[in-house]
């Protein structure tokens, strides 16, 4: 059982792209991503932590790619992750040879910035020999100098112009195998420039408001500014860009995704913010459902509500639920139904047992 959605959310269609085996745009899931934060020199603990990375959900990661040495570096760390590395690149175009020759599967670049033609050109050239695509990243704090002075600071239209030109060089050299970005750290500058670009090209669009911030605050403009472009269907993959720990990014772009039934991976949790009325400390177990059921990547729907009063509707509409009820005995439902009274220091044990007996019989079904 899931909840129904009340309105679905039809996706603008794009051109798919294969950014390595993770297919991007169409019909396709929108994929969630990040980047690391280690020094891409230090092989070990950029593998290790693009691996927590991966094991949060993500399906791409981004890494830095500023000298030679981190180039290099990517040849061995690719051999150790399950995941497709998009490489950084902002200036030197031999950087980004070096990335596709060495195993990126994605060139993060701004064309404009990589110098004459012929650069782009040997820059292309690599990508389609080693089966590697492009993101053009255009930020409305690092927009091309005429383009700044035409507009005076950056807008919508701006970020868009930039868009469009990069386009342009790419497919004049015929490249088609790239998405676009065009971020800013404003929320509504963002939204605008997304919704600009979608009505005027087909290419798969990468999301993300830049620079969000700290974990709570980037959290929140993240969720404002993806969440209302992916309610209008632009979107094929996200980023969100905090100040903290890299899952964690993973963590809130697959929450934000679930929030609006875009893509489901793992528990679903519908809970109240607990009040006088409960009958066991809502908040507390909550906390620790979450960390013992992060390892299930099944889409379940769990319940969890400490009174009677909506414990029973919410319930009705999740695979399993849990209501609180008088003197420790609470009501455990299943698909809906009533199944059985659990005491309160029992709920844990009894809905960690639950959740993963229905993810096993998912995962038999398929």
């Amino acid at each position: 059982m899931s909840i129904r959605p009340f309105r679905d959310i039809k996706r603008k269609k794009t051109k798919v792209i294969n950014v390595g085996d993770v297919k991007v745009g169409g019909d396709n899931p929108i994929s969630v991503q990040s980047m690391t934060n280690t020094l891409t020199t230090d092989v070990k603990a950029t593998i290790n932590q693009i691996n927590a990375i991966a094991e949060e959900g993500a399906d791409i990661v981004r890494v830095s790619c500023p000298d030679k040495e981190s180039t290099t570096a990517l040849k061995e760390i690719v051999k150790h992750v399950a995941i497709p590395i998009v490489a950084d690149i902002h200036f030197h175009y031999k950087r980004a040879i070096e990335a596709a020759e060495n195993g990126a599967k994605c060139l993060r670049i701004n064309p404009g910035n990589i110098g004459d033609k012929l650069k782009i050109h040997e820059v292309l050239s690599a990508a389609k020999n080693n089966d590697c695509s492009v993101r053009i990243g255009v930020n409305a704090g690092s927009l091309e100098r005429d383009i700044l002075e035409k507009f005076k600071e950056p807008c919508p239209e701006a970020l868009v112009e930039s868009a469009l030109r990069n386009v342009k060089i790419l497919e004049d050299q015929d490249f088609f195998n790239f998405k676009i970005s065009v971020k800013s750290s404003d929320v509504f500058l963002s939204i605008a420039a997304y919704r600009q670009l979608s009505e005027v090209c087909d290419y798969p669009l990468h999301l993300g408001i830049t620079e969000a911030g700290s974990f709570v605050s980037g959290s929140i403009k993240s969720s404002i500014g993806l969440g209302a472009l992916l309610m209008d269907g632009i979107g094929d993959t996200i980023r969100i860009s905090l100040s903290d720990d890299p899952p964690k990014e993973i963590k809130i772009g697959n929450e934000i995704l679930k929030s609006l039934n875009l893509r489901n991976r793992g528990v679903k949790i519908i809970s109240c913010p607990s009040c006088a009325r409960q009958a066991f400390q809502v908040i507390d177990t909550v906390r620790t459902l979450e960390e013992k059921l992060s390892h299930i990547t099944t889409p379940i729907t769990l319940s969890i509500i400490g009174c009677v009063v909506n414990g029973p509707g919410e319930a009705a509409m999740t695979d399993i639920g849990i209501t609180g009820g008088g003197k420790g005995s609470n009501m455990l439902y299943l698909s809906g139904i009533q199944s059985e009274k659990v005491l309160s220091e029992d709920i844990i044990s009894k809905v960690v047992s639950e959740v993963e007996k229905k993810a096993a019989e998912f995962d038999k079904k398929l």
